[in-house]
């Protein structure tokens, strides 16, 4: 069962939020019981989320057909983000094996990345796939810092990274050089932009919290980087943007909602720090948001640009 939510709704900064919502739609609690919820994908097929609870060492499943919650893998290699490929596999960023898997139909499990130049991942943690098939992903250290979502290691790369893996071959290539801590990802409706967060202030004082906004080359290759967004609230760590670009980002106070212009227009309140979210359900229209804790949902009126 669902519970109804104080202090959760939305505040409406400008007349293209308010019309994303009708004054009777509210934020629902689906579950609760965890550590640090992370990485929500939704399979279409069977009308069920998945999503990491990281700390914990699991992946949870809930069910839309009857609003069942279940353990979907444990333990999951502390898992953290998640997304659905063009063929609705499960693709995950794992920080304790410091790689990126597919989980394929039959259940096995396929190992895209590991390495890079020879040298240990630091932990990978949120990932998207382009149309093309290419899988993005950001490669911070949150990982690798403490024991608490995997274990204590020492870096190899010297820095943190984006990186593309191709379709063709499996090679990868580096996409990025500046980031401090790259986080959450994700592609204009278009795919000519790619929106890449930077939560380095977690670990640098006045370091980044913003996102930034690239072109995507013909080649896979990135250019620009300018900050399309500052966060008011904490960070912005993963979000997803909607069939009309506009990006719908996690942030300690809830689900911030930006305007393709960059004009905050809107934020919808969560009792929590929101980490991530996804859009979902039949229509692409309902929105679940991993809370510290809980799992969340709301409906809106846009429409996310893919599953997953």
């Amino acid at each position: 069962m669902s519970d109804l939510l104080d202090g959760a709704g939305f505040e409406a900064f400008d007349p293209r939020f308010s019309a994303l919502f009708a004054p009777h739609i509210h934020v629902e609690k689906l579950w609760t019981g965890a550590r640090w919820c992370e990485g929500p994908a939704w399979f279409a097929a069977g009308r069920y989320l998945v999503w990491s609870d990281i700390p914990n060492n699991r992946m949870m499943r809930w069910d839309e057909t009857d609003g069942s919650t279940s353990v979907f893998r444990a333990p999951s290699n502390n898992s953290n983000g998640n997304t659905v490929d063009r063929q609705g596999r499960l693709v995950s960023c794992e920080h304790l094996t410091r790689r990126v898997t597919r989980t394929e139909h039959d259940g096995s499990i396929t190992v895209l990345a590991d390495s890079f130049a020879g040298k240990r991942l630091n932990s990978p943690n949120d990932v998207v796939v382009h149309s093309d098939g290419s899988i993005w992903f950001t490669d911070p250290s949150y990982g690798i810092l403490t024991d608490y979502e995997g274990d204590v290691c020492e870096p190899e790369l010297g820095g943190n990274h984006v990186y593309r893996i191709d379709p063709s071959d499996g090679s990868m290539r580096q996409v990025t050089d500046d980031f401090v801590q790259p986080n959450g990802l994700a592609f204009s409706p278009d795919e000519s932009l790619l929106y890449i967060a930077d939560t380095g202030a977690t670990h640098q004082p006045g370091g980044p919290a913003h996102i930034r906004r690239f072109e995507v080359q013909q080649d896979g290759s990135l250019c620009g980087g300018e900050v399309f967004a500052t966060c008011t609230s904490g960070f912005f760590d993963g979000f997803r943007v909607d069939r009309q670009g506009r990006i719908w980002t996690s942030a300690f106070d809830g689900v911030h909602c930006y305007d393709p212009d960059g004009t905050r227009i809107g934020i919808i309140r969560i009792p929590e720090i929101v980490a991530n979210l996804t859009f979902g359900g039949a229509k692409r229209n309902r929105l679940f948001i991993c809370g510290t804790t809980s799992l969340y949902a709301v409906y809106v009126f846009a429409n996310g640009v893919t599953m997953g």
